[in-house]
């Protein structure tokens, strides 16, 4: 494998970035944009019904945010919506939609089909509770949707597919870097997705006709998904995600900064970018992003580090007030897990409701709020229970391969640097995640 300057490869390259308007996607835009401003054009498909409404979905889920400060600083305002308007072109459409994706605009859909290199599949759901329909024509057909386009871009040199690695399922072990082939399922049986269609489209037609709300809909959809769930991906990285913790205290957690991620997906496009990639399944190349192997966390470290930060930085509750963080319970079991919950929660749950009964319903409210809140926190264990659990470990050999190459190349490894071993996990909650997290998720 040999590597060359990756900024210089990304100059005048015509890249499509699908899901342009979530995370990694946002992360991946700003650092094309900021090592080389001399790429030749950036098509970001955006899910919205037409150009205006995804020009405004892009500003108010990118630009309008921090995530382009250091570069709209670095440039000036004026150079950076110049910049902005000359490389960027926002692209309506759906990866769920076979043809072309759901570009309506046929012009630009020629467009892209002639001048793009490189497809940068980012777009999918990663809601562990979705709706098995939105779920699969996302994440499973809209995969193939993407294939079937990139296949038909004349001078496409490759196709990027970024998936969550935790598709492996609940592996135990090492879980080596290789693709798994069409049809195929983490259970050995195979997979017909006609049949998958089929299923779901008869369910539909069954809720429908019985009337069904469009709650009880998704709520059956939702159970659905979770007996059929199916992923499709071409390319893996891993990547990362107070009186109660559940889970195996000994589970490696699998993580990465995001940035990491993204250097590696550029390393990657220019080490394996060939004109011919999609002609043969032998270009499929697999690189898990993580830190399993190269350098573990483990559960039980990060609940130390959550304790230890909100004790030095007091979290504010709605009533001004500090909210202490005492002694965490941890429970290392879905046993342990169901039986504290059936002592600290269900039974004064069960007195509530015989309460409730005997006095004319008065507590009505308070009753179906708790329940309410309960249930789903028991729905959301079951749903995290594998990950929890979590007994496997991400072989990152390819990735390693790929690190000593741009070591050899001399890429920049100040720019483009992704080796997890660096990483001194608890500076880095410490100092930049816990903060991270609150100032732009705790709002």
């Amino acid at each position: 494998m040999e590597l060359g300057n990756v900024a210089q490869f990304l100059e005048n390259r015509s890249i499509l970035v699908t899901g342009a308007t979530g995370f990694l996607a946002k992360i991946f835009v700003e650092k094309i944009l900021r090592v080389q401003p001399n790429v030749k054009k950036l098509y970001l498909l955006v899910r919205a019904p037409d150009a205006k409404s995804a020009s405004q979905r892009f500003h108010d889920e990118a630009i309008a945010k921090d995530l382009f400060r250091v570069l709209r600083e670095k440039m000036g305002a004026a150079s950076f919506q110049t910049l902005i308007s000359e490389k960027v072109t926002l692209v309506p459409g759906d990866i769920t939609c076979e043809k072309y994706m759901g570009v309506k605009d046929s012009n630009l859909a020629e467009e892209m089909r002639r001048e793009v290199d490189i497809v940068v599949n980012l777009a999918a759901t990663t809601n562990f509770d979705e709706r098995y329909d939105v779920a699969f024509n996302l994440n499973t057909m809209g995969a193939k949707n993407v294939l079937d386009f990139s296949k038909m871009c004349a001078k496409l040199k490759m196709l990027l597919h970024v998936s969550t690695a935790y598709v492996s399922g609940e592996r135990a072990g090492l879980i080596l870097e290789k693709p798994y082939c069409m049809g195929e399922t983490l259970n050995g049986l195979n997979l017909d997705l006609d049949m998958e269609k089929k299923i779901m489209e008869e369910r539909l037609i069954e809720l429908q006709a019985k009337e069904a709300t469009e709650q009880e809909i998704t709520l059956v959809m939702k159970d659905l998904g979770i007996q059929r769930t199916v992923d499709s991906f071409v390319v893996s990285y891993g990547k990362g995600r107070l009186t109660c913790l559940l889970g195996d205290s000994q589970s490696i957690l699998d993580m990465i900064p995001a940035d990491m991620v993204v250097n590696s997906m550029l390393v990657a496009m220019a080490a394996n970018a060939t004109h011919d990639q999609l002609a043969s399944d032998d270009h499929v190349v697999i690189y898990q992003v993580g830190s399993s192997v190269s350098n573990p966390i483990r559960l039980n470290s990060v609940q130390d580090y959550v304790q230890l930060y909100f004790q030095k930085h007091p979290w504010i509750g709605r009533d001004g007030k500090a909210v202490k963080v005492g002694n965490v319970t941890r429970l290392t079991s879905m046993a342990s897990f169901h039986r504290y919950m059936a002592i600290w929660y269900l039974l004064p749950l069960k007195g509530l409701q015989l309460a409730n009964t005997t006095f004319c319903h008065f507590f009505e409210g308070t009753y179906s709020h708790l329940s309410r809140k309960i249930m789903f926190l028991m729905r959301l264990v079951e749903l995290y229970k594998p990950y929890l659990f979590f007994k496997g470990m991400y072989d990152d050999i390819n990735t390693e391969k790929l690190r000593m190459a741009a070591r050899e190349g001399g890429i920049e490894t100040d720019v483009f640097y992704f080796d997890p071993k660096i990483i001194d996990w608890e500076d880095y909650f410490m100092t930049t995640h816990f903060p991270g997290v609150i100032k732009y998720v705790f709002k």
